[in-house]
């Protein structure tokens, strides 16, 4: 008994135990694109932002304690991690989309789960011409599976937001959402 509750005080202090705080990168280096371990418990995150209307999704928003320490003007902290999850939007029986009252697409499932994570010289790693910082990404199907996919996309888009913005989409918004003008 003893040992199973010193082995839980070590995997809470050391932020194991199901939610995967750093990269299950090779042991011989920095992680890369695709490398990050899916944040299992993700959803006990502070929200960042919910309910981001796309043009066929609804997107959800979410930071970890690390992450949402940040104020405004500042980057975002080595140890941050930011998810993404990307819902189907629902649709009728004539394949529009269905709208709640507010005329908002409304959530059909989990399609996938994006991940961005930064840490000390990760980004050093990054395709020349696509560093976004010491970020490094990650995606997941809804059950956690990883997904094949092209990182230099999820580099390109955060790319324009340069160095001001830590590359984090909707931080201008996200730190307006919580009151903070300074």
């Amino acid at each position: 008994m003893r040992q199973i509750l010193i082995a839980g005080v070590m995997l809470s202090i050391f932020g194991c135990g199901g939610m995967a705080m750093t990269p299950s990168a090779p042991s011989n280096g920095t992680p890369k694109d695709g490398e990050l371990a899916f944040p299992t418990l993700y959803k006990s995150f502070p929200k960042f932002l919910h309910g981001i209307q796309k043009p066929n999704a609804v997107r959800d928003l979410y930071v970890n304690q690390r992450g949402a320490e940040t104020h405004k003007g500042e980057n975002f902290a080595n140890g941050s991690i930011l998810v993404m999850e990307i819902h189907n939007a629902k649709k009728n029986a004539d394949n529009s989309f269905t709208k709640n009252r507010d005329g908002n697409l409304i959530k059909d499932g989990l399609a996938k789960v994006f991940v961005m994570q930064k840490g000390a010289g990760w980004g050093k790693n990054a395709p020349e011409g696509l560093k976004n910082g010491d970020w490094i990404y990650s995606a997941f199907k809804a059950n956690g599976d990883r997904l094949d996919i092209k990182y230099g996309k999820c580099r390109s888009c955060h790319m324009p937001l340069g160095e001001a913005k830590d590359y984090v989409h909707r931080y201008d918004e996200y730190f307006m959402k919580r009151g903070h003008s300074y």
